[in-house]
């Protein structure tokens, strides 16, 4: 299944290779935004089917955009973070990938989402 995906990710390198991942692994980026406020924009101009979205950003908090964007519609979403305990404490039935990670874990909490499963 191909997805439209929204990245949301402050560093560059690490959202160029998040890209590349998404595509190789067959899913569209529509978009790779670095801060909240362009990452709510996003999701109302693209309404991705899943978003990748590192927790913690220079300008704002992805944790922030996720929950705006989620008042309107549910966007199924994977958290990247080099600390997924902070992310958990916030949101406890959040999908979280630790930093640095390997293709095949960011497939599984992606398949997960989509299949509406757990985190594990």
């Amino acid at each position: 299944m191909t997805l439209r995906i929204l990245i949301v990710e402050d560093d560059f390198m690490i959202g160029v290779h998040l890209a590349e991942m998404l595509e190789d692994m067959g899913h569209e980026v529509c978009a790779v935004e670095t801060t909240e406020a362009e990452a709510v924009a996003a999701a109302d101009r693209w309404n991705p089917d899943l978003m990748i979205v590192d927790a913690y950003l220079r300008t704002g908090s992805g944790i922030s955009a996720v929950e705006t964007i989620c008042r309107t519609r549910k966007v199924p979403h994977v958290f990247v973070s080099g600390d997924p305990a902070s992310v958990k404490a916030v949101m406890p039935a959040a999908v979280v990938v630790e930093k640095p990670f390997r293709p095949e874990v960011l497939t599984t909490a992606i398949q997960r989402m989509i299949d509406g499963l757990p985190p594990l």
